[in-house]
């Protein structure tokens, strides 16, 4: 084999599926053999935020099923488009604070990039799905102030890679931007948020992998999954490759109403997840994001959830329960 064509060969099969990706209401109604009643609703959900999903996430839906836990994640429906007192569009105070083009300071010793307004997947219950990425992302052109801030902030040690998903960006252009913040010598770790190695595992390619261990940067990623049939071969595979080079594999997971929000799959998933080589971090309380108010889990019934857990699981497969607050040093345990 020439040198370098097994790395295009990967690299050109993910983009490939992502341009592949569902954005049609109707499409996606049709291949799950659903309701044509579910179309018109959905698209005008759409309008306001678009559907997008890749085609091998469906694949893995039990055809005929408007219940089924994966669709319910990306199913747009007209309940978003009804306002509700408490879901705002910046539930997690982003914008406050943003300290430079597409940097948010919040937390002591770490600041997160949103590198890409660009996603593989449009997760219903997104808190950023109202995020102002085309002012406030840092694209190729203003990367400088970004950058620059971090550079002059000696008490940054962490770099959390969010978006959009910054796996959505090329091997080249992600390896390039490791390369440039591992050179503040205060900076020691990077971390990875992302859902590509669960919606689209073809991304973990290996110039990703090569991207992400080439520094002096100790790479931790953070993966999003919800439920137990995410997980499937491919997925495994994919945490299986990520492992093996040395980096960091966690989950975070979003308490869901009608997807998540039973003991089993709870369960289910940290089982799944172990399996491949991934570590429960967290299980978030829903942000309360304008549109996504029907997904949100009462506090008392998450208790007993995660209450549940505790009693089936060993305490490295429970999750912390957390809720984010606006100007909170911290994540709030709820558990």
């Amino acid at each position: 084999m020439i040198p370098g064509t097994r790395a295009a060969g990967q690299s050109a099969a993910w983009q490939r599926e992502l341009a592949r990706s569902i954005t049609d209401p109707a499409e996606l109604v049709r291949l799950l053999g659903l309701d044509p009643a579910f179309i018109d609703p959905a698209r005008a959900a759409a309008r306001r935020f678009p559907l997008r999903v890749p085609r091998g996430y469906l694949a893995r839906m039990k055809r005929g099923d408007p219940h089924d836990p994966l669709l319910a994640q990306v199913l747009p429906l007209d309940c978003e488009l009804r306002s509700v007192p408490g879901f705002t569009a910046d539930p997690v105070g982003d914008l406050a604070s943003m300290v430079a083009p597409g940097v948010l300071h919040k937390y002591e010793g770490r600041v997160l990039l949103t590198t890409t307004g660009a996603c593989a997947i449009h997760c219903r219950y997104c808190f950023r799905r109202h995020f102002p990425y085309g002012e406030a992302n840092p694209a190729t052109d203003r990367w400088n102030d970004a950058l620059r801030y971090i550079a002059g902030t000696s008490s940054i040690r962490e770099v959390i890679l969010s978006g959009g998903d910054p796996l959505t960006m090329s091997d080249a252009r992600l390896a390039d931007l490791i390369g440039v913040l591992a050179v503040n010598a205060h900076v020691e770790r990077l971390r990875v948020h992302t859902r590509l190695p669960v919606v689209l595992p073809e991304r973990v390619t290996d110039g990703l992998v090569n991207a992400l261990v080439s520094s002096r940067l100790k790479p931790v990623v953070v993966l999003h999954a919800n439920h137990p049939n995410e997980i499937d071969s491919g997925v495994r595979d994919a945490c299986v490759r990520l492992a093996g080079a040395h980096i960091t594999l966690l989950n975070q997971s979003v308490l869901l109403a009608g997807v998540n929000d039973n003991a089993d799959a709870l369960c289910d998933l940290s089982d799944a997840l172990f399996a491949a080589g991934v570590l429960p971090y967290y299980l978030h309380q829903l942000d309360r994001v304008e549109g996504a108010a029907h997904y949100d889990v009462p506090e008392e019934r998450s208790l007993e959830l995660h209450q549940a857990m505790r009693a089936r699981l060993p305490g490295y497969l429970v999750p912390r329960l957390v809720r984010e607050q606006p100007r909170a040093v911290s994540k709030i345990l709820l558990a």
